[in-house]
């Protein structure tokens, strides 16, 4: 099968379930700071939809397991410095002030990391207080891996950072703070949107990625078995995670990310 096309079309690969991938992980977490929480109205307008499409550029993917060895911390740590040179470029161009987010590493969970306690059935997460992504090396959301989900999982954290930069989060904290009738749709909002933020990224990356149909396939199933259909709501039904992904994939643009003023439909 051939790869996810560049432009305009969406792709069959990303739109059909791979059956092989049902077995992802349904209970990542994502973020660990926030309690999650329809918007009545959006957070601030971001700045980042204003700034056009983010610029190709290469980004080798490394091998997770080499001779044999995992390779995890070289992957996420090679995934985080092309995220950096990504955003960091695209905010320079637009005239906005860029940050890095500190990286820490762990072999297993903790009882606490960033002064919070560690969330249970977590995957990777960001601390916002700290600007921090948590990555652990060991864990299904990673181990023995040979799909593209690892990186998304890593691009949907560096969401959260960009959310953090561009005064989203903010926004998203005032309204959790207020509304407390639309705190779970607020927060699905919140997660979504770094979702979309995600497949911009892999977007603009993906003639870098030496990949093909079934690698986006299975990415498409995983983001699908991520879902929280049946759990409590805090990341979207797979479709929608799916949905979203794709949408910043063929756009390749921030501003195609605007899950707040989304229908309720579109972030259930």
């Amino acid at each position: 099968m051939r790869s996810l096309p560049p432009a305009a079309d969406p792709g069959q690969p990303l739109r059909r379930l791979a059956a092989s991938t049902r077995r992802v992980l349904l209970l990542t977490v994502c973020l660990a700071v926030l309690p999650y929480g329809v918007a009545q109205a959006a957070p601030s307008k971001s700045p980042l939809s204003k700034t056009g499409r983010l610029a190709a550029i290469s980004c080798p993917e490394p091998p997770l397991i080499d001779g044999g060895m995992p390779r995890t911390r070289e992957y996420l740590t090679a995934a985080v410095e092309c995220l950096n040179r990504s955003w960091s470029a695209h905010f320079a161009h637009a005239g906005l002030r860029f940050r890095k987010p500190t990286v820490r590493f762990y072999e297993e969970p903790e009882q606490r990391v960033c002064g919070v306690r560690w969330p249970a059935n977590a995957a990777a997460f960001y601390c916002t207080e700290r600007a921090t992504l948590v990555f652990p090396l060991t864990g299904n959301w990673i181990e023995g891996r040979t799909d593209l989900y690892p990186l998304k999982v890593v691009a949907h954290e560096y969401g959260h950072h960009l959310q953090s930069l561009t005064g989203i989060r903010d926004g998203y904290e005032a309204r959790f703070h207020s509304d407390h009738t639309h705190q779970a749709e607020l927060g699905r909002r919140y997660e979504l949107q770094a979702d979309c933020l995600s497949g911009v990224f892999l977007g603009s990356v993906r003639r870098s990625l030496p990949r093909t149909g079934p690698d986006w396939e299975a990415l498409s199933g995983a983001l699908r078995a991520s879902g929280d259909d049946a759990d409590y709501r805090t990341h979207g039904t797979g479709a929608n995670r799916v949905r979203w992904f794709e949408r910043g994939y063929r756009a390749a643009s921030p501003a195609a990310c605007d899950t707040w003023t989304a229908t309720p439909s579109r972030v259930s």
